[in-house]
C-alpha cells in the first residue's frame, strides 16, 4: 500500500483539532485544580483527610474505568461514546463549579473522571478511522501525544491565574466552553461502524472492581506510605480479582479485554513500557514541583512557569518523532527517549537548596520532555497500529489504562521515598526535603533505564517506512 499524499482537507484539519482539544482538556484536569486546592480547602472548610480526594477522585475513577470505556466504544460506537463521555465530563465540571459542600465536590471530581474514562480511548481510536492518509494519521497522533505532556504544564498555568484571578470555581468552569466546542466538533469525526458483541456483567464487574481496586490501593499508598494495611488488602482484592478476570476473559466469547492484543509482543511491550515511562517523568514532576514552592519558595505562579521548559521539549520530542520512525525503528527510538529521561532524572537528582534554575533544572526539564513527548509518540504508533477494527478502542485504553495507572504510581512511589527519606533524617529543613527528594529521582532514574530495557528487548525492528505495506486503510 501506498501513502496517500493528499493535501489536507478543512474537516480533517477541524477533525485533528477536536481530538487534540478532547485530550488537552482531559488531561489538564489532572493538574488543574492542584493549584487552587488551598482556596477549596479555605471556602469550603475541606478537612486535611478529604482535601487529596478533590485530586484522587478524578484520577481514581478515570483510571479504573478506562478499559470499559474503550470497550463500550467498540462495541457501541466510538463517536457516540466520545460524545457521551464528553458531555458527561462538562456537565461534572458546571456541577464542580458550583459545588457547596466537599462531597458534591468529590463526587463531580468522580464523575469528570467516568466522563473522561469514555472520551480519552475512543478520541485516540477514532484516529484510525478519521484519518485515511497516513501523514495526518501519524500528524494526529503526535497531537494526541503531545498534549499529554502539554495539558498538564497549561493546567498548572491556568489553575494559578484563574485561582488568582476569578477564583477557583473558574478551573471548574473553563471546561465548559472547550469542552462545548470538542462536542460541536465531534460531527467532523469519523466513527466506525459498531461492531457484534455483548458487554458480559462479570467481565465488567472483575475488570472494574479490579482495577477500582489496584489504583485506590496506589492513592492509598501515596497518602499513608508502605504499610497502609487498607492498601495492601486492596492490592491483594485487585491481585484476586484480576486474576479471575484473566482466566474468565481466556474462555469468553465477548470477552472485555481481549487476550489475543497481548500476543504481539511488540504491543506488549508498548503497554509495559508507557507504564514505567509515565512512573518516572510525571513522579518527577510532581518531585521537582514540590522543590520549587517547598525549597526554592515559588509561588504556585511561578512554578507553572518554571516548567515552561517542559512544554517546549514536548513539541520537540511530538515534531521530531514521527520522522524518526520512518527511518529508526520504535525499539531504537523508544529505548533512545527513555534513556535521555533517565539522564534528565540523573541531573536532577543533583539538586541543592540553592539549585540555579537556569543552568541546572530548565535543561533537565527540556531533555526530560522531549524524552517523554518522543517516547510516548511512538509508543501510542506501536499499541494501536494494526489493530482489528473491532479492538481499537480497548487497545487504545489499555494504553491511556497503563499511562494512567503509571501516573498514580509515579506519584504514590517517588513521594513515598521522598516522604520516608525526609523523616529518616529527623526535620523538615530545606536541607532535609532536598535529601528525600535526592533520592527520590534517584528511584526515578532507575525506574526509566528498566522502560530503556524493555523497550530494547520487546519493541518492533521495523521502521514505519517497512510497516506501511501491512497497515490497512481504516474503514470509513
Amino acid at each position: 500500500m501506498t501513502t496517500s499524499t493528499e493535501k489536507p482537507t478543512s474537516r480533517a484539519i477541524v477533525a485533528l483539532v477536536v481530538i487534540a482539544t478532547a485530550q488537552l482538556m482531559l488531561v489538564l484536569d489532572d493538574s488543574i485544580v492542584n493549584i487552587a486546592l488551598p482556596s477549596i480547602q479555605t471556602e469550603l472548610a475541606v478537612s486535611p483527610t478529604h482535601l487529596p480526594w478533590v485530586v484522587n477522585a478524578y484520577i481514581l475513577a478515570f483510571g479504573a474505568l478506562l478499559l470499559l470505556g474503550g470497550r463500550i466504544g467498540d462495541l457501541w460506537g466510538r463517536k457516540r461514546t466520545l460524545q457521551l463521555g464528553l458531555a458527561i465530563f462538562v456537565l461534572a465540571s458546571l456541577a464542580g463549579g458550583f459545588g457547596q459542600s466537599t462531597e458534591m465536590l468529590i463526587i463531580a471530581r468522580a464523575v469528570q473522571g467516568l466522563g473522561a474514562a469514555l472520551a480519552s480511548p475512543n478520541a485516540l481510536a477514532l484516529i484510525t478511522t478519521t484519518f485515511a492518509d497516513r501523514t495526518m494519521r501519524d500528524t494526529a497522533l503526535s497531537l494526541y501525544g503531545a498534549m499529554t505532556g502539554f495539558g498538564i504544564i497549561l493546567g498548572l498555568l491556568l489553575g494559578g491565574v484563574l485561582t488568582g484571578t476569578l477564583g477557583w470555581r473558574w478551573v471548574f468552569f473553563i471546561n465548559v466552553p472547550i469542552g462545548i466546542l470538542a462536542l460541536v466538533g465531534t460531527r467532523t469525526l469519523v466513527g466506525a461502524d459498531r461492531h457484534p458483541g455483548r458487554l458480559g456483567t462479570i467481565d465488567a464487574i472483575l475488570g472494574t472492581g479490579g482495577m477500582v481496586a489496584l489504583v485506590y490501593a496506589i492513592t492509598r499508598f501515596g497518602e499513608s506510605g508502605l504499610a497502609d494495611p487498607l492498601a495492601i488488602v486492596l492490592i491483594a482484592t485487585a491481585a484476586v480479582m484480576l486474576t479471575i478476570f484473566i482466566a474468565v476473559q481466556s474462555r469468553s466469547r465477548n470477552p472485555l479485554v481481549p487476550l489475543s492484543l497481548f500476543r504481539d509482543r511488540n504491543r506488549t511491550g508498548a503497554y509495559l513500557t508507557m507504564l514505567l515511562m509515565a512512573i518516572g517523568p510525571m513522579g518527577t514532576f510532581y518531585i521537582l514541583t514540590l522543590h520549587l514552592q517547598q525549597v526554592e519558595q515559588y509561588t504556585p505562579l511561578m512554578t507553572g512557569i518554571a516548567w515552561l521548559p517542559f512544554a517546549a521539549g514536548i513539541f520537540v520530542g511530538a515534531g521530531t518523532t514521527p520522522k524518526l520512525l520512518l527511518r529508526i525503528a520504535p525499539r531504537y527510538v523508544v529505548t533512545g527517549a527513555a534513556l535521555l529521561g533517565a539522564g534528565a532524572t540523573f541531573w536532577f537528582s543533583r539538586i541543592t537548596t540553592e539549585t540555579d534554575y537556569w543552568l541546572h533544572l530548565a535543561p533537565a526539564m527540556f531533555l526530560l520532555a522531549i524524552g517523554f513527548g518522543g517516547g510516548a509518540i511512538a509508543l501510542t504508533q506501536a499499541a494501536i497500529y494494526r489493530v482489528d477494527s473491532d479492538k481499537a478502542g480497548i487497545a487504545s485504553a489499555l494504553l491511556n489504562s497503563a499511562q494512567q495507572i503509571g501516573v498514580a504510581l509515579g506519584l504514590a512511589l517517588l513521594a513515598g521515598v521522598a516522604a520516608t527519606v525526609t523523616a529518616e533524617t529527623g526535620g523538615t529543613t530545606p536541607q532535609t526535603l532536598v535529601d528525600g527528594y535526592t533520592t527520590a529521582l534517584v528511584v526515578a532514574t532507575g525506574v526509566l533505564i528498566a522502560a530503556a530495557i524493555i523497550a530494547f528487548v520487546m519493541l518492533s525492528t521495523r521502521s514505519n517506512t517497512e510497516d506501511r505495506a501491512d497497515v490497512p486503510s481504516p474503514a470509513a
